[in-house]
C-alpha cells in the first residue's frame, strides 16, 4: 500500500482512498480500527436482518468518520475539530 506524497491518500490496486488522520493518537486509532472491524463483521453476519445491517453500516460510518476517512477532509480541519471528530466517534461507538 502506497501513500501519495502529500500523505492524504493511500493507493491500493491503483485506486486512491483517503488515508486516516495521522494526528490520531495511537491508542485512539487502534480503538477505532477495532470498532471498524467489529462493525464490518456485523455487516457480513447480519445478512437477512435489515435493521441489524443498517445499525452495522452506521457503525462502519462512525468509525471511518472518526478515522478521518469519511466526512470533511482532515487536512482542512483545525486541531480542535479533528480531536472533536474522533472523540465523538468513540462516544457514538461506545454507546452501542
Amino acid at each position: 500500500m502506497d501513500r501519495t506524497p502529500d500523505g492524504r491518500w493511500i493507493v491500493v490496486d491503483g485506486r486512491r482512498w483517503r488515508a486516516a488522520d495521522p494526528e490520531i493518537p495511537d491508542d485512539v486509532h487502534a480503538e477505532l480500527l477495532h470498532h471498524l472491524g467489529v462493525a464490518r463483521n456485523a455487516v457480513r453476519t447480519s445478512a437477512g436482518d435489515e435493521d441489524a445491517v443498517r445499525r452495522a453500516r452506521a457503525r462502519v460510518q462512525a468509525a471511518k468518520t472518526g478515522l478521518g476517512e469519511r466526512g470533511d477532509p482532515w487536512w482542512e480541519q483545525d486541531a480542535d475539530t479533528r480531536t472533536a471528530r474522533w472523540t465523538e466517534a468513540l462516544r457514538t461507538l461506545g454507546a452501542d
